[in-house]
């Protein structure tokens, strides 16, 4: 069984990071999903993350999830908060039944540095050193706070800049100043990262006001 880590996030939280090596139709036999996703890669991951809900919890009721104006997959009465992510052949999900949630994998790119300038600023990018993993995490980072918040309409340099990032300890947790129209937040961002891929989570968010 290719499960890679579970853990759990935050007071209520919990995580899963999955290999994909099982073929498309474990999946659909594990969620009874209908989907017209046609990429097969596409389709497989997409029954992948819907298994690791179910993974999660044995309960999750995956024929209730349906997009929000902001085609942010939820449940009716926000039963659970959730967020999958994908990057082939990994897929990593979160469930949370109090807060929001928002995670994110990438495999690295070697070049991914030709398009730092699109979501980092001059600043920022001094700070991941062209180094592509490094790079990764950052992209990574801004994705689950985005996914996290869930609405459309976030600059990833404006709304979402790097407040904290210590490349010295081991976790190279990060925080993010999320700029949003209500009340701004600081966002703490907490990582798994091996040799094949990053995966960034939220852990914790609170008002900027009592940062």
């Amino acid at each position: 069984m290719p499960l890679l880590k579970e853990w759990n996030i935050g007071n209520h939280g919990r995580g899963v990071i999955w290999k994909i090596e099982e073929p498309e139709a474990f999946f659909r036999e594990q969620v009874s999903v209908e989907t017209d996703i046609s990429n097969e890669r596409r389709r497989t991951e997409h029954l992948a993350g819907r298994f690791l809900l179910k993974f999660l919890d044995a309960e999750f009721p995956l024929h209730q999830i349906v997009k929000d104006e902001h085609d942010k997959p939820r449940l009716p009465d926000e039963f659970y908060f959730f967020s999958i992510s994908h990057s082939w052949p990994y897929v990593a999900a979160v469930i949370d039944p109090i807060e929001e949630a928002g995670i994110d994998i990438q495999t690295y790119h070697p070049n991914i540095g030709n398009i730092q300038h699109k979501y980092l600023s001059a600043e920022e990018q001094l700070l991941f050193d062209n180094d592509p993993k490094l790079l990764t995490l950052a992209w990574s980072a801004k994705e689950a706070v985005y996914k996290w918040n869930g609405k459309r309409g976030v600059d990833f340099i404006g709304h979402l800049p790097i407040d904290v990032f210590d490349n010295n300890t081991p976790k190279k947790n990060i925080i993010i100043y999320f700029k949003s129209k209500k009340m701004p937040k600081m966002v703490l961002v907490e990582n798994v990262i091996t040799d094949e891929f990053t995966c960034t989570y939220v852990s914790h968010a609170q008002d900027w006001a009592i940062y």
